[in-house]
């Protein structure tokens, strides 16, 4: 007889818990054990929730080396059956090796399940070592779990699931996740409830009556109430704020924006030309919101222009405004607006453009170019690719609560009684065509930032801290891929051969970019290298662009005349017409402003189950050398972190979005 030493982890979810008995039997090259019953001295406490419990498996010979095991879990006494988390079984054979199988999943019945030894292999090598059917078979049933489904024609296709109860139970939020989440919800609508501001459908009084809904104050949304007006901090927010996507260098002036050197250089000291021949020039062009039907918010019709901005680099660095035309087509009625026209002038053209800006920002920026997109990668992943697989075991992590945030945005925000749809200018019928706009747009260039930021000609822009930092963190994150994957892909052949990996990227083209071969997204992967780039920025959209795009929503946001939702009144059509009550009376009513106050707050905070970038806290890899690059990762992140903090200290305004310790490895939020 040989023994095996088994030791059974249980996850340390919430519920993760089982009082039924629970047997195993190990497959290896040579042969296979009996089912046996796991019996300890623990007893019925042995696969509680936290609990490492070992075994002894006996067989009359050696099985050689280990293949798989068979876990199943069957009803004990009068105890009914209950759904149990395995988080990994580690086994020592008699010969002194261990082997790792990594579970992390439910088992919610009594059948048997087959879970593969955790050394990662590419498709072609489990079947050459192999030649098991277990992985064929783990794959057929995830595909029976997460099936495609089509939310709005023109957009990328989503997991089909009516509510997050009909998820898989570990794709879905925690325990813990989920009351911190709802409490935050609650907590947010009850404050504005008590002050009797949610369904208030009147206009705001004056700004001290506004100022008092403002209930809840960051350190930088604070910051933004004092300096909202401001030219310079309007400028910032093009660089540093929540929507940092849209700026670009100015070489020549579109014929649609008739602006002449007299009108933003008065008294000869410069002209256009020679400021856009030095690289001073920069353009923020809102067409994509050229002839979108608004929405209508209590009864009134709301308005959504499509500004075109000019801003001009100062020889102090700063990025300054200096000219604003708020419709798309030139006319007598769609004056431009500068800097030297009145002080409401000037500050209702501003106006119009940051509520422009949300707009574009929250559908565009945030919801497709990160949301929408994470759950393709999500979907496609758990479809295609099973968990012995290398890209498994390195994207996993980036996955995390994507699938259930998505679904909740889809019932809350964006249905047709969600906040977003109720209460922003572009809800409904609008939220659409900007969806399908920006969908037609989007290029595999745009979302990898070292290509977008040369594409856009900011590479020598001074006070670009989201370029700055974010290109280092796209170095340090293809650093790491390009280590872990080059240790299981030798050559390019190899890549081409994983079927696995052609069926991952294929699921994405078609699914995500809706088979469009102007995206540049690749149908297939040839080489290498071009594997590392397209995961480098999957890894890079799900956690270091949703943190900057999605973590300071209530910091810029919260602060509604810096970010409306909505205006309802048209922009004034000459100019010498405005004032603070007329700004007053633009603005979206209270219930408007409080709702969407409300869903910017939910959606900054941060849950005390948090997973940071570079955290990899489900052991998946369980070889020495991916471990080790996991931990140089995290080094490197731990390097730049300081390096950030250390320019942050001499900063006026600190760019924090971007601290990997603040990154949440995932679109969990």
């Amino acid at each position: 007889m040989v023994d095996y030493e088994v030791t059974i982890f249980t996850g340390s979810l919430d519920q993760a818990t089982s009082y039924n008995e629970v047997y195993i039997k190990l497959v290896g090259t040579d042969g296979e054990s009996h089912r046996t019953r796991l019996i300890d001295y623990k007893g019925s406490s042995a696969f509680i929730r936290g609990a490492v419990s070992d075994f002894t498996v006996s067989c009359s010979v050696s099985i050689g080396k280990l293949v798989l095991i068979e876990l199943d879990k069957q009803r004990f006494l009068f105890f009914p059956e209950e759904d149990w988390f395995p988080a990994k079984v580690v086994i020592k054979s008699p010969e002194g090796d261990t082997y790792t199988v990594p579970i992390y999943r439910w088992i919610t019945d009594s059948k048997v399940h087959r879970y593969k030894e955790g050394t990662a292999l590419r498709v072609f090598e489990d079947n050459h070592r192999h030649g098991s059917n277990s992985r064929e078979e783990e794959l057929k049933r995830r595909k029976e779990e997460y099936r495609w489904d089509v939310y709005k024609e023109g957009i990328p296709h989503c997991i089909k699931a009516t509510n997050p109860c009909s998820l898989p139970p570990e794709v879905r939020f925690s325990f813990t996740k989920t009351v911190q989440f709802t409490f935050t919800a609650l907590e947010g609508m009850i404050k504005l409830r008590l002050e009797g501001l949610a369904d208030c459908k009147t206009k705001w009084k004056d700004m001290h009556h506004l100022n008092q809904a403002f209930w809840h104050k960051t350190h930088m949304a604070d910051y933004v109430q004092k300096h909202w007006k401001e030219d310079v901090f309007f400028g910032y927010q093009y660089l540093n704020g929540i929507n940092p996507m849209l700026i670009r260098c100015c070489t020549a002036l579109p014929s649609n924006f008739p602006v002449t050197d007299d009108m933003v250089f008065p008294h000869g000291q410069s002209s256009l030309e020679e400021e856009m021949k030095k690289g001073n020039i920069f353009l923020v062009d809102y067409k994509l919101l050229d002839g979108v039907k608004p929405s209508v918010i209590n009864g009134k019709k709301q308005y959504l222009m499509a500004p075109l901005v000019l801003l001009h680099k100062t020889p102090q660095d700063q990025l300054m405004p200096i000219a604003i035309q708020l419709k798309q087509t030139p006319a007598d009625d769609n004056p431009i607006f500068f800097p030297t026209d009145s002080e409401y002038d000037w500050l209702i053209a501003k106006i119009f453009v940051r509520s422009a800006d949300f707009n574009v920002h929250e559908l565009n920026v945030h919801l497709l170019r990160t949301h929408l997109l994470a759950e393709v990668f999500t979907v496609s992943l758990l479809r295609n690719v099973p968990m012995v697989h290398p890209l498994y075991k390195l994207l996993i992590p980036h996955t995390r609560y994507t699938l259930q945030i998505n679904i909740l945005a889809r019932l809350l925000l964006i249905s047709k009684t969600g906040v977003f749809t109720k209460f922003s200018a572009s809800g409904g019928e609008g939220m659409i065509t900007i969806l399908k706009r920006s969908m037609a747009s989007m290029t595999y260039s745009s979302l990898c930032i070292p290509e977008d930021i040369a594409e856009r000609g900011l590479k020598d822009l001074p006070n670009f801290n989201y370029r700055d930092d974010g290109l280092r963190l796209w170095d340090i994150i293809n650093r790491f891929v390009q280590e872990v994957l080059g240790y299981y892909y030798k050559n390019d052949a190899e890549v081409k051969q994983d079927s696995e990996l052609q069926k991952w990227i294929s699921d994405i083209f078609v699914h995500g970019f809706l088979s469009k071969k102007n995206t540049g997204i690749p149908q297939s992967f040839t080489s290498v290298t071009e594997l590392v780039k397209f995961v480098t920025m999957v890894i890079f959209t799900c956690s270091a662009q949703h943190a900057a795009v999605n973590s300071g929503q209530y910091d810029f946001d919260g602060w509604m005349p810096n970010a409306p939702t909505s205006l309802q009144r048209p922009p004034p059509t000459k100019k010498g017409t405005t004032n603070e009550a007329t700004m007053l009376d633009t603005f979206p009513d209270v219930n408007a402003t409080v709702h969407g106050m409300a869903v910017v707050w939910l959606l900054s905070k941060q849950s005390t189950d948090f997973a940071p970038l570079g955290h990899y806290p489900k052991n998946h890899f369980t070889e020495e050398t991916p471990c080790k690059l996991i931990k140089k990762f995290q080094e490197r992140l731990e390097e730049f972190e300081a390096s950030v903090k250390a320019r942050n200290g001499i900063l006026e305004v600190p760019y924090t979005y971007l601290i990997p310790s603040e990154v949440e490895n995932s679109v969990a939020l």
